[in-house]
């Protein structure tokens, strides 16, 4: 078998070749949440903690909206694999270093 680090980086590079290339494909319709909130009124109500940096799923700045979509996938996946990767570089490093 390869090494861990060559398995991270083969699930990393399958991750963003769906983002890239599924991810404009995807449907534009609302989810069930948003439509159950749509269907009874009170979308417009609802509040948020946070501003999302790339609303929608595109990417601000590029005209083209597969495009947007796309690299609005790439950076997504990039973001949660950075911020997943170093959670998991605490919790096991964490556990090295006390062995």
């Amino acid at each position: 078998m390869g090494s861990m680090k060559g398995k991270i980086l083969s699930g990393l590079g399958l991750a963003l070749a769906i983002a890239a290339f599924l991810s404009p494909f995807a449907s534009s319709s609302p989810d069930g949440l948003e439509r159950v909130a749509e269907d009874h009124g009170f979308l417009e109500k609802g509040t948020s903690l946070f501003s999302s940096p790339i609303p929608d799923y595109l990417f601000p700045g590029i005209q083209n909206e597969k495009i947007a979509t796309a690299v609005a996938g790439i950076v997504g996946t990039c973001l949660v694999f950075i911020f997943m990767y170093a959670v998991g570089k605490l919790l096991i490093g964490g556990k090295e270093r006390r062995s």
